[in-house]
Order: C-alpha cells, then sequence, then structure tokens
C-alpha cells in the first residue's frame, strides 16, 4: 500500500470499530508503526511525546486487534478497523470522544431510545406508548399481530405508500414489543449473526 507520510515521517491513524463502525481515536504513525501492526496484529502507533513505537494496550491490556486498514484517495491518512479490547482511551472511556461504543442502528436506535424514555415516563394521557404498555404485554403482542396483518394486506395490494404506511407501524409496534420483553435490536442481530453460515 503507498502511503505518504508528512515531514516528521508519520501519517494520521483513524481507529474505528469493525462492528459498530464507531471512531474510537487517533493515532500517528511512521513507517516502522504501520508494518508492527501488520506482523502482530495489534494496532502500534509512533508516540509523540515518548519519542517511540508504542502498542495501543501494552500498559492497560486494551489492546486494538487489526481487522483491516484501509488508505484515503490521497494517500495520507488511515482508517483502521480494530476489534477492541476494554476501552480504548486513557481516561477510561470507550473512545477518546467520551462515547459508548454501542452499535447503532440510525434512526432506529432514536426511535428505541423515545419509547424507553416514554415507558420510564408513565405518562399515559400524552403519550400512546405508554399508554399502551400500561395495559400489559398481551396488549403489545396483540397489536404486533394486527399491525402484521395489515402489513400483509396491503402487501397484496398495489398501493406502496399504504403498504409503506403498515410497515413503519409494524416495525414501530415491534420495537415496543421487544422492549417489553426486554430485548434490544442489538438481541436480535446477535441472533441472526448466529444463524449466519
Amino acid at each position: 500500500m503507498e502511503i505518504k507520510y508528512d515531514s516528521n515521517g508519520l501519517v494520521p491513524a483513524i481507529i474505528q470499530d469493525a462492528t459498530t463502525k464507531k471512531v474510537l481515536m487517533l493515532g500517528y504513525m511512521n513507517e516502522e508503526a504501520y508494518q508492527k501492526t501488520l506482523d502482530t496484529k495489534q494496532v502500534t502507533f509512533f508516540s509523540r511525546s515518548k519519542q517511540r513505537l508504542w502498542t495501543k494496550g501494552e500498559e492497560s491490556g486494551n489492546f486494538l486487534n487489526l481487522v483491516d486498514i484501509k488508505n484515503d484517495c490521497d494517500n495520507d491518512s488511515l482508517l483502521i478497523q480494530v476489534n477492541p479490547v476494554g476501552p480504548t482511551c486513557h481516561t477510561g472511556t470507550d473512545t477518546c470522544w467520551k462515547e459508548n461504543n454501542n452499535a447503532s442502528y440510525g434512526f432506529f436506535s432514536t426511535l428505541e431510545g423515545v419509547i424507553a424514555e416514554r415507558v420510564a415516563n408513565k405518562d399515559t394521557n400524552k403519550s400512546y406508548v405508554a399508554s399502551l404498555f400500561s395495559k400489559g404485554i398481551n396488549k403489545v403482542a396483540q397489536k404486533v399481530g394486527e399491525e402484521a396483518v395489515e402489513t400483509v394486506i396491503e402487501a397484496m395490494d398495489n398501493n406502496d405508500e399504504l403498504f409503506l404506511y403498515e410497515s413503519a407501524d409494524l416495525l414501530f409496534h415491534y420495537l415496543m414489543l421487544l422492549q417489553a420483553k426486554g430485548f434490544t435490536l442489538k438481541d436480535i442481530e446477535e441472533e441472526l449473526k448466529g444463524r449466519q453460515k
């Protein structure tokens, strides 16, 4: 791989969790650190403060196990995908930006958060979610069944707008049912990964 090192012989290395896609940290590599990373499969940097090679985790045990290295379009920065062992930041946080390194499913993760918040607030007068949860898991499950039937009916018609509308209702209520059972999309992902051959 062609790498354009800067005038100090360094290249920025962006570290990303290979599974969650969260950016964990930024470090710098010289040619020797890059080669050691390839050889050991553990990410090694050139420490500008210590002026020596530094394998992440050599003191803490929180290694960054190499999955993949990509070069950017100008060959002057690296994207390194890893499987982290423990928190990445020296402060003990998952990332150097104080973020949790959790899987994100985009808007669906936001929606899971909204559902959890409304269930916790228990404002049954203002929240449909809280109201449905207050009736118990059987009512939540029944609603998922109703939405599934409506989705199937719309799938057999030619009205794409109604099909998408009912599909959204089904998914929304399914997310509610998952939470009512104490699960999240992460649990479903793990189950499906376990079935992959």
